[in-house]
């Protein structure tokens, strides 16, 4: 990419450096065990993030979530994931120290789940409109939402919990407590041609 795209070569470059610096021997991931993953990654990203020099976003992807059979009870696949996804959480405070009082983490599925049951004990692919937050920065401690119910009558598209939240207002919430960003930087360049979606006040201290 160097001759072709100097800029993406560059931020590429960045990248790779910094995965490299998350990834010491004691955090290489053992395969088959997702929950073990969450957390490793978590602590990489929070090494890097600790560094005086290092950046002050960053994004996580965990995989695994399509949970179409054996989805519910105490050990079924969703308490599992819940259980990576807390512990990676805690790798991520504890990694942060003194830092995680000044962060906020975003969680958010760029899909969600049916309302229904199906005939596997799982749920099939369905609307995601729900989003975690968490961090020493977050006003935490509530549910804001406006709760549509799960009457057959009520459900989005007769499946889905019916979404009352645009999650662009939630992130854009967070990025201007945190950053400062204008409603116009969120609404034009951040989210292109969002400005019905208004940033959600009082999302962070």
């Amino acid at each position: 990419y160097r001759h072709r795209d100097p800029a993406l070569a560059a931020v590429l470059s960045q990248g790779l450096q910094l995965e490299k610096a998350a990834s010491g021997d004691d955090m290489k991931p053992k395969p088959g065990n997702a929950v073990a993953q969450m957390r490793q990654v978590a602590r990489g990203a929070a090494k890097v993030m600790a560094s005086d020099d290092g950046p002050r976003i960053a994004a996580l992807a965990f995989d695994g979530w399509d949970t179409h059979a054996n989805e519910g009870g105490p050990i079924g696949r969703l308490a599992f994931l819940l259980g990576g996804l807390d512990g990676a959480l805690a790798e991520f405070e504890t990694g942060l120290g003194e830092r995680w009082r000044d962060t906020a983490v975003v969680v958010a599925t760029e899909f969600g789940r049916t309302a229904r049951i199906n005939g596997t004990d799982g749920t099939d692919h369905g609307t995601g409109t729900i989003a975690l937050l968490a961090g020493g920065a977050v006003k935490g401690g509530r549910v804001i939402a406006d709760w549509p119910g799960l009457k057959p009558a009520n459900l989005f598209e007769a499946r889905d919990l019916k979404p009352t939240t645009d999650l662009r207002s939630v992130i854009k919430g967070v990025l201007q407590g945190q950053f400062g960003l204008s409603d116009r930087v969120l609404a034009e360049t951040v989210f292109p041609d969002s400005a019905s979606a208004r940033p959600m006040k009082g999302l962070v201290t």
